[in-house]
């Protein structure tokens, strides 16, 4: 999911409301107001201007000073309803604020806000430790939490007590006053750092390679529209570009016959935050490192993973460890044999060289159509974005009921953004926003996020969700084709957002996707299983051109291929995520992020032919805030989930079983964090998990 994170666990500031009578300030400036308008109120993204930002955030944190004050000095007995309660209600302009923070730090980077990150992050940090380190506050949540009158509670309520209490105990709410000072200090260091890698990053993605007419020979003529409607973007017209992200380089680096061209492309990518200039992310990283393992054992933690991990799913490092370990051994032995098939193929085209990592992705095409007589490149055309919107609204509706419906009127903070209302048995649910294109100042990837989350705590408040992309537009008039990883990418990030919409619970601190992070990818890695439903493919997988649906014979060759490449796709991210770890579990030693990343690579044994799938350097889930730091494998512990609930719909014969769907509604998707995930799952599947589905999934011996 990838969503930028500015509050610690412990303090739930995010759900929308009216600021509190007096709050005058609130009235005029768009950042902090009360969200207004239709569907019970809506972000004012038309109003925002930058220079809102720094008065917006001071008064917000100076309402919720008051806001926390007036809890501490309650003198009625710590009760659910005199501390935590509060607590839910306390910071929702601070909360209003985060959020367009967070939508402008993503999507509309500009110098002249990048400036404000660098004065408010470390401000913000300070300000969030101010509140986890307030011993007078801590007291009355522990008071609460070791309570016998907690078993009173309703198990939600129980739940939202220990978010609060374990949220606060981890950020060092027991520390000495010492060590709450270096935590501190640290933290206000650490969101400085992150706010330079990130904009280290950008600037790096926001170089490109031009193209000659000759780097364009072979390329489909999607591609070339959209390297030219790139060009156009960045005022040159008439010639074309590969802009430094991967929704522009890997396609390009499938579909180019030009070797030499391949490589520039690729170093250019791989390079990114790694280039010995002002944008290296080396140094950088090296002292994130440092200071993650020092606030670790100040919280009583061996090393920061330990400190990560222990309210996630996996609880231990090592665990995480073991799952990874026992893919990547057949991962890399099936990326061995597809090379060796790849090799093949070069020596017979007599090309005189050695499969290198930037000719990675144009043999495998290469093999993918000799095994399998299958070209991507043939699916392409029905594959367009505004039918793959549509089939993720139609699997939506047969899953759990929901309806999407095009609304405007509603202030959006780009033109290319487009807002749906979202209803469920008649009733209003939700808006959903949609944010498709790359655009400079936009960070590259996918994502979802939201604007608002669903509680009940306050009266009946809906949720805002959003899933942001960097798709390339075509030339004018033209329609966008996307890539098959494109189409998956979709569905996942819009099973985030499905999720989010899912939520019935009571109080904002529980909701929607507040879960954890191993557990937070399940339901979005789930939604990619939809895209090859017969129903789907039927429908929606149309030529854009002819309307006419994908040929059977060509689903069939798609189904047949089902495995292919998994060596590869596997070996790329598990190399990310071992490396993360790694990293994390090293200690308190000095590291040297390419030496690290270099060395430690030989030991596992990674094939020469592929590169981690997120370079140390430009690392953005670990190192652009502690986000998924210690945790990108997450997403293989939430693939085993994946792998392990499908099974359950193949057992009950159909991909839209109803007693299925309405059991995962009921169990998963609508519980947020009210329940442990652990727990969730097994209401769903009556057991825990088992590794064997993961293992069938992507072809490997199954070691159940």
């Amino acid at each position: 999911m990838q969503r930028r994170t500015f509050l610690a666990a412990s303090v739930a500031m995010t759900a929308t409301a009216a600021a509190r009578p007096g709050f005058a300030f609130a009235e005029t400036n768009p950042v902090i107001a009360p969200y207004t308008g239709p569907f019970g109120g809506v972000p004012h993204f038309d109003k925002v201007k930058v220079a809102d930002f720094t008065p917006a955030l001071e008064a917000a944190m100076a309402e919720n000073d008051a806001q926390i004050a007036a809890i501490v000095a309650n003198k009625a007995k710590p009760t659910f309803d005199t501390v935590i309660a509060p607590l839910e209600d306390a910071g929702r302009a601070l909360g209003r604020a985060y959020r367009y923070y967070g939508v402008w730090s993503s999507n509309l980077s500009s110098p002249e806000f990048q400036a404000v990150e660098g004065e408010m992050d470390p401000k913000l940090a300070a300000y969030q430790d101010k509140i986890n380190q307030n011993a007078a506050l801590f007291a009355k949540v522990e008071a609460v939490y070791n309570s016998p009158d907690k078993a009173k509670l309703t198990p939600e309520q129980q739940r939202v007590t220990w978010v609060w209490y374990d949220g606060f105990v981890r950020s060092g709410a027991k520390l000495s006053p010492d060590a709450k000072k270096r935590v501190a200090a640290i933290n206000e260091e650490l969101a400085g750092l992150y706010t330079q890698f990130n904009k280290n990053l950008l600037a790096d993605e926001s170089t490109y390679i031009e193209l000659s007419n000759a780097d364009l020979e072979g390329l489909p003529a999607p591609l070339i529209d959209g390297a030219r409607a790139s060009a156009k973007a960045k005022g040159l017209d008439g010639k074309a570009i590969i802009v430094n992200t991967r929704s522009s380089v890997d396609p390009y680096l499938t579909y180019s016959p030009v070797r030499a061209t391949r490589e520039k492309v690729w170093k250019a990518f791989v390079g990114r935050g790694d280039n010995g200039g002002a944008t290296d992310n080396n140094a950088i990283i090296s002292k994130i490192l440092k200071l993650r393992v020092e606030r670790a054992k100040l919280l009583g933690y061996p090393t920061h993973a330990h400190w990560r991990l222990e309210n996630a799913m996996a609880k231990t490092p090592e665990r995480a460890m073991e799952l990874m370990e026992a893919v990547w051994t057949p991962a890399v032995a099936a990326v061995k044999r597809d090379v060796a098939d790849m090799q093949a193929i070069i020596d017979a085209e007599k090309g005189g060289f050695k499969l290198a990592p930037w000719d990675y992705r144009f043999y495998a095409e290469k093999v993918r159509k000799a095994k399998y007589d299958l070209d991507l490149n043939e699916v392409k055309p029905y594959l367009e974005l505004n039918n793959m919107r549509e089939a993720m609204f139609f699997a939506a509706n047969k899953l759990h009921g929901f309806e999407f419906k095009p609304v405007t009127g509603v202030p959006v903070f780009h033109p290319d953004v487009k807002v749906w209302e979202v209803t469920r048995k008649g009733q209003h649910v939700g808006l959903w926003y949609f944010d498709p294109f790359a655009r400079e100042g936009k960070r590259s990837g996918a994502w979802m996020t939201d604007y608002r989350t669903q509680e009940t705590f306050k009266g009946k408040i809906t949720t805002l969700v959003s899933n942001n992309c960097n798709y390339i537009q075509a030339g004018e008039g033209k329609p966008v084709l996307i890539s098959w990883d494109d189409a998956e990418t979709m569905f996942h990030e819009f099973g985030h957002a499905i999720h989010g919409l899912c939520s019935e619970v009571v109080y904002p601190s529980v909701s929607g996707t507040n879960v954890a992070r191993d557990y937070v990818e399940f339901p979005s890695q789930l939604n990619e299983k939809w895209l090859t439903t017969p129903e789907v493919m039927e429908k929606y997988i149309i030529h854009y051109e002819t309307k006419k649906p994908i040929p059977k014979e060509l689903v069939d060759k798609i189904e047949k291929a089902g495995t292919f490449n998994q060596g590869f796709i596997t070996v790329e991210y598990l190399a990310s995520a071992l490396i993360d770890m790694k990293l994390h579990l090293a200690g308190d030693v000095t590291i040297d992020p390419d030496k690290f990343e270099r060395e430690e690579l030989a030991k596992l044994g990674m094939p020469e032919e592929i590169v981690m799938r997120h370079r140390t350097p430009q690392f953005g889930h670990v190192f652009s805030s502690d986000g998924y730091s210690a945790g990108y494998y997450s997403y293989l512990w939430s693939d085993t989930l994946t792998a392990d609930c499908w099974e359950a719909f193949v057992d009950a014969g159909s991909a839209y079983d109803r007693p299925t769907a309405d059991r995962l509604y009921a169990t998963i998707m609508s519980q947020g964090n009210r329940k442990d995930p652990a727990q969730q799952y097994r209401d769903f599947r009556g057991r825990d998990p088992q590794i064997g589905a993961l293992m069938r999934s992507r072809g490997f011996p199954d070691k159940a």
